[in-house]
This record gives C-alpha cells, sequence and structure tokens, in this order.
C-alpha cells in the first residue's frame, strides 16, 4: 500500500521482483524431492502441497507439468516457448533429454520457467490496486519512501548512435523498468563489442529493480570472457532477436542481419 501510495514505479517493480523470487522459492520447496526413496514416495508424504505447486503452475501459467519418477517433464513446446530466452547452454533443446515430446526437468528449472510471467503477475496485482486514501500515520511513511528514492536512485544514460534494439533496452533501464534476460544479454554483447568496458557497462544497469553490483559485475565479467573459459559471447543477431520480440526495425535497419552493423552500411553510402 505504501509503496502503491508513494508512486514511484521503480520501488514498487523492485518489491514486486522480490516478492515474485519469494514464491519462486515456496513453488520450488514444494515441488523438490529429497531423500533416498523416489519421487513417487515423495508424492505420498508431500502430495498436498505439491499438488498444489502443480495446480498454480497449470492454472495460473498454463504449464502442464508431469512428474516422472524421479524428475518433472513439460510439453516441447512450452520448453521453447519460455526456455528460449535463456542462454546457458544447458537449456539449449538438443543438450536435454526428450522423450515422446516431452522435456525433462528438476524441480528448481521448471519454476525457473516461469520466472518472468511470475513476476509480471504479481507486479499486474500490485498495479492494479486502487487506494483513495490512507491514515496520516501512513503519509509519514509515504513521505519518507520518496525522500529515500530522491536520496537513492540515479538516471544513468547513454550517447551513441544505437540501433533501436538497444535503445530500446536502455530506455526500459533506464525508467527503472525489470529489462529481460535476453534484452540484457542484448545490451552486454552490444556495448562489449562496441569496445566499452564492464567497469563502464555497469551503471547501466543500475536502476534495475534486482540490481546487485556483484553479480552484475560477474554476469559482465563471463560474457566478456575473462571469467570462466574464456569464451566471449557474441552479439545475437537480428533474427533471433525478432524470435524473443525485441526487435524493433526502423528503415536504417534494412541491409542488416546483426545490430553490430548498424549505422555502418549508411556512412558507407554518404
Amino acid at each position: 500500500i505504501l509503496l502503491k501510495k508513494s508512486g514511484i514505479p521503480t520501488f514498487s517493480r523492485r518489491f514486486s521482483l522480490q516478492e515474485a523470487r519469494r514464491a519462486e522459492n515456496y513453488l520450488k520447496r514444494d515441488l523438490e524431492w529429497k531423500g533416498n526413496g523416489s519421487i513417487l514416495e515423495h508424492v505420498k508424504r508431500k502430495g498436498q502441497s505439491q499438488q498444489l505447486a502443480l495446480d498454480i503452475l497449470r492454472n495460473e501459467f498454463k504449464l502442464d507439468v508431469v512428474m516422472a519418477e524421479d524428475s518433472f517433464k513439460v510439453k516441447v513446446t512450452d520448453y521453447l516457448k519460455r526456455g528460449a530466452h535463456f542462454h546457458e547452454r544447458e537449456w539449449k533443446l538438443v543438450n536435454r533429454k526428450v522423450e515422446q515430446g516431452l522435456v525433462f526437468l528438476s524441480s528448481d528449472e521448471t519454476v525457473r520457467l516461469i520466472r518472468k510471467e511470475l513476476d509480471e503477475l504479481i507486479g499486474s496485482k500490485i498495479q492494479s490496486i486502487n487506494i483513495e486514501s490512507i491514515p496520516d500515520t501512513f503519509q509519514e511513511r509515504v513521505r519518507d519512501i520518496k525522500t529515500l528514492a530522491n536520496s537513492t536512485l540515479e538516471i544513468v544514460t547513454f550517447s551513441g548512435e544505437y540501433p533501436p534494439c538497444v535503445k530500446h533496452g536502455i530506455e526500459v533501464l533506464e525508467r527503472g523498468e525489470n529489462l529481460s534476460h535476453s534484452g540484457r544479454f542484448l545490451l552486454a554483447t552490444y556495448l562489449l563489442a562496441r569496445g566499452q568496458t564492464v567497469d563502464q557497462i555497469v551503471p547501466l544497469f543500475k536502476n534495475a529493480p534486482d540490481y546487485n553490483e556483484r553479480i552484475t559485475r560477474y554476469q559482465l565479467e563471463h560474457i566478456s570472457g575473462s571469467l570462466g573459459k574464456g569464451t566471449k559471447y557474441q552479439c545475437p543477431s537480428c533474427d533471433k532477436l525478432k524470435s524473443e520480440n525485441l526487435c524493433f526495425a526502423i528503415p536504417d535497419c534494412d541491409g542488416i542481419i546483426n545490430p553490430i552493423q548498424f549505422g555502418k552500411k549508411r556512412k558507407a553510402n554518404a
């Protein structure tokens, strides 16, 4: 109520994201199997809570989950719809166990599939709250929240001739909104390819609802190839971005197949 009344979207989004993570942990706990017995034996002990989790996945997120003896299974179409946004190798369909049109998953992986939808669901619930008035004591807390916002939120802007897909991602972050995993991957790979350093890119994500400098820096260093096996990830192609609804093409995009090429053709013809 206080966040809604304060009218600060960034704080509301951070709250909804944290609530989504909390709900995600509850779902994982209910689906999780521990012990030496089979998952079918586990169902007998925790059948009620586990069935509730499965019902939530089915009714709220239209994700039908089938229990196997030691894992969970979802339809390939459901998996591709949600898993396509993950760039880790283990999420590629060719690296998954698939039988009769069903993809095998652990409890953690099953819940992670609906992470984005869970965040959006809770966020929409918060936005739909209609508050006409609150007590004076609550008004004081609202003023405290606004004061805190003025002292902590920053507007970080980047100048330059960026392709519209990159501009869109930057604008989302500048508004303090939650950019998808694929959108963040696009920004990171594009800016690194343009010669920016990890130190220069980190501040761009500061207004993200789930911002954590340590994690952000770690992920950027991993993408840049300075951590891990030294693999430097490349900027995704325009076709890939279209499949993830991250393409916002304009006439100047004509003839390019990767955002890195944006502007080069026009300059050559100038």
